[in-house]
């Protein structure tokens, strides 16, 4: 299984036209489908977006695309330009900042879709004898054509034979209102003049004639009374056939001649972070030996033998290591020991107790992932209504004197400072009841590590753990709430300095012992040492350390009474009405859904009460729709006692995370069905299989499951494959340590010169020697693995089809 994940930084664009200050947004596209929009930057010529997206990819595509739009309120959105990076050039631009010339947007080039086709030479003997040559063009069908408006297309082809000095053309008919148009029709066009049957023995192929011929096939939205709308093209030489058939998908691409400007660099430019993978998943059995050897590493000794260690050690980024690894351990509950493990290292090269855990090492990067994996929800459910109140509410807060505006009071902006950051450090210390278990289990190995190493000071079991929950996580979220979704946007210039002013304050409280004459005089910024004079209250000290002792202890907390729902997603999307409208015909409305641990509602808007709710327990299945039920893209449907709720999504993206939530959490209800109907009940019968019967059993099996757990969406092999691919891009740090290891193991001297591994830590050459063959021989086996299967692959691909790179294969 090919899985491909896009993380973007969306950061700044720069000198856009129309040469005045006006409002900008930016798209992202998969092709032509809009699947991200940032918020609108106002009164801007050089807009800064600053905001993340992070998705799978849940289809094919060909070119992941920006889109710069002046905002406009009575007339339709202005597209300034683009910038459209193909699929096969997105590994030349992964993990670093690129400014991006805008491109001009042209209707020639705004394509995506497929078509399947099948191309045959015959020979064929006229009734007086002579053979002519005849080329079959059969288009079977398109996958995937744009949306038109916002609507499914009226699709229709036009087939052609192009030479230097002929033109056949021919068309399809008009499919109405979809995308994956079937049309199974067949063309036929003559190729070679005819000649004598009695002069030629055997059937030859003029070679001059073919060499200049190619197919052409064109798909278009009929416009009926405006003008039609072109939706891509291919082209296949004639020549490539001989006397073989081919029948392939061929991606469509763009009019070679469309309209193209010379002063494309007048549109300005857009500055990009953009990080791609894509990881070509085995099934399970092939990872075990990977995943055995990495599973054992907290229980290695030394620590910095085990393969997770030297994973870290060989990776020029810790980080790339540390995503995967912690997901991986979480998965399988390894991960608790294993962070105590690398803590415990860290802990031995800290010599002062008010510098631990402030760098950024492999057991501070890993705690800082654990929190945002698992702490979602505990973030939500914390800080986001204080959150809310501030970005909808802003009430100026600015304290520093040089960044006063003409007519601000420093005294009330002191005391709407004061105001939130009591709001919001209260929060904070009376939610220790939702913080999850496992941040507990961690913040109370780090604070009894810390206490072991610096058994005189009273302080540094709580430094241990503050450092991480107030200065790595609630601070954090703080100033960047959209990162940890408790916005849907990054907030405004002056809500942005808010936040940051609270999140300093925060950080500030939060570090037990910082309330102290000796901690305000360390300020760089007088005005908050001004600001903090109005906290030194012992309430303030007591809070932190009670909130402290209680996330950083194993006891199980008392329950709440009952049980709060965990909040997983929620969301704008359009479902079918359960009724019918007066005219008797069922429509589509837009509502906000929310899904929970407990129901999936929808609401007239959001924060309404629900209109609709299934309890979780109710739900039997959520599946796929499709497209030909409604002529809509994009739908699934979740089935529950009463009829199918039919719901479409905005994009693609969007459709596969809520499918993939509803699953989760619904994988243990114990009725799920195993049969479902792909298509919906219309006029009497099931479009799918044609039943008649609305309550008869689905004519498909429903999908696999996925896993169970509803708050923590791990693939445990797909994590695992990502560790092989990060082992094999760095083999040659693999054995410039395992070339370490034995030239330690054989010289035990002192070092007089820097060395080609003084960089990695070795405590143990001879464990850790063992560990390095044993990861080098995982990783050739599974070379070998992959190697088969891109052979057998490749061995099956045929020119034009997905699997060949000369159309730019997608996965």
């Amino acid at each position: 299984v090919l899985q491909e994940v896009v993380f973007m930084s969306q950061n700044d664009a720069k000198h856009l036209v129309p040469n005045k200050m006006r409002d900008f947004f930016c798209t992202i596209n998969l092709d032509q489908e809009e699947v991200f929009r940032t918020q609108v930057v106002e009164k801007s010529l050089s807009p800064y977006f600053g905001e993340e997206f992070y998705f799978e990819i849940p289809r094919t595509f060909q070119w992941l695309s920006f889109y710069i739009y002046d905002k406009s309120v009575l007339q339709k959105d202005l597209r300034i330009g683009k910038v459209s990076i193909k699929k096969e050039d997105l590994c030349n631009y992964t993990g670093k900042e690129n400014w991006f010339m805008l491109q001009p947007v042209d209707s020639n080039s705004e394509v995506q879709g497929k078509v399947h086709l099948e191309l045959k030479l015959n020979e064929l003997i006229t009734d007086n004898g002579s053979v002519c040559q005849q080329l079959v063009v059969h288009i079977k069908e398109c996958h995937g054509l744009p949306l038109i408006n916002g609507q499914n297309c009226d699709p229709y082809a036009t087939v052609s034979l192009v030479g230097p000095s002929r033109n056949d053309q021919k068309k399809t008919k008009v499919k109405k209102k979809t995308s994956n148009p079937q049309f199974n029709e067949t063309f036929y066009f003559e190729v070679t003049r005819s000649s004598s049957y009695t002069k030629k023995s055997q059937f030859q192929v003029e070679e001059e004639d073919i060499e200049k011929l190619e197919v052409r096939v064109d798909l278009w939205n009929n416009g009926n009374l405006v003008q039609d709308i072109f939706l891509g093209e291919i082209k296949v030489p004639v020549k490539v056939l001989r006397n073989d058939s081919f029948q392939a998908w061929y991606l469509l691409q763009p009019r070679e001649n469309g309209n193209k400007s010379s002063k494309t660099d007048d549109l300005g430019s857009l500055r990009l972070n953009i990080c791609y993978t894509e990881d070509c998943v085995l099934p399970s059995e092939y990872y075990t030996s990977l995943r055995n050897l990495l599973l054992k590493s907290a229980d290695v000794q030394p620590i910095s033998a085990s393969a997770a260690y030297i994973l870290s050690e060989v990776c020029r980024d810790k980080y790339d290591a540390v995503l995967p690894l912690v997901r991986l351990l979480l998965h399988h509950h390894k991960l608790v020991p294993f962070v105590a493990a690398v803590a415990e290292l860290d802990l031995k090269d800290t010599q002062e107790a008010n510098t631990i855990f402030r760098g950024n090492t492999l057991a501070t990067r890993c705690v800082d992932e654990m929190m945002k994996i698992v702490g979602k929800h505990y973030l939500k459910v914390t800080l986001k209504p204080v959150i809310d109140e501030i970005c909808e509410s802003p009430k100026p807060c600015e304290i520093d004197p040089i960044k006063l505006r003409e007519g601000d009071n420093v005294e009330i902006n002191m005391e709407n400072l004061r105001y939130y950051v009591d709001k919001v450090f209260r929060e904070i210390v009376r939610s220790s009841i939702s913080c999850p278990t496992l941040m507990c289990d961690v913040f109370y190995s780090l604070r009894h590590l810390a206490a072991k190493r610096f058994p005189n000071d009273p302080h540094v079991q709580y430094s241990a753990v503050s450092s991480f929950v107030f200065l790595r996580f609630f601070a954090v979220a703080v100033v960047s709430p959209h990162t940890f979704h408790l916005r849907p946007h990054h907030p405004d210039a002056q809500t942005s300095r808010t936040l940051t002013l609270i999140s300093k304050a925060i950080q500030t409280l939060g570090s037990w012992g910082s309330l102290t004459k000796t901690k305000l005089s360390s300020f760089k910024e007088t005005f908050m040492c001004e600001f903090f004079k109005t906290f030194q209250e012992e309430t303030f000290t007591e809070s932190v350390k009670k909130f402290l002792d209680d996330v950083s202890s194993t006891e199980s907390k008392e329950p709440s009474g009952v049980s709060e729902p965990v909040h997983l997603k929620e969301g704008e999307m359009y479902k079918r009405a359960q009724g019918r409208t007066r005219i008797g015909k069922k429509n589509f409305k837009k509502r906000w859904f929310c899904l929970t641990s407990r129901e999936f509602t929808y609401h007239k808007q959001q924060d309404k009460e629900p209109i609709f709710t299934i309890p979780i327990k109710n739900i039997l299945a959520v599946e796929k729709l499709d497209e030909s039920s409604f002529n809509k893209k994009n739908m699934f449907q979740v089935l529950h006692g009463e009829k199918p709720l039919y719901i479409q999504a905005n994009n693609c993206v969007e459709a596969s995370e809520w499918i993939e939530a509803l699953c989760r959490v619904t994988r243990c209800n114990q009725k799920r069905l195993s049969f479902y109907h792909p298509s919906a009940f219309l006029n009497g019968n099931w479009l799918c299989c044609k039943a008649t019967i609305e309550s008869s059993e689905g004519c498909a099996r429903c999908t696999a499951d996925v896993p169970a757990d509803t708050q923590i969406e791990i693939d445990g092999d797909r994590e695992t494959e990502r560790i092989y691919s990060l082992f094999t891009i760095n083999r040659s740090k693999l054995q410039k340590l395992e070339e370490a290891c034995g030239s330690i193991a054989v010289y035990q001297g002192p070092r007089k010169e820097p060395d080609d591994y003084s960089n990695f830590t070795i405590e143990d050459s001879v464990a850790t020697f063992h560990t390095l063959q044993q990861i080098i021989d995982i990783v050739e086996k599974l070379n070998e693995s992959h190697e088969k299967y891109q052979k057998k692959r490749s061995s099956s691909a045929k020119y034009g089809s997905e699997e060949n790179p000369i159309v730019g294969k997608v996965s």
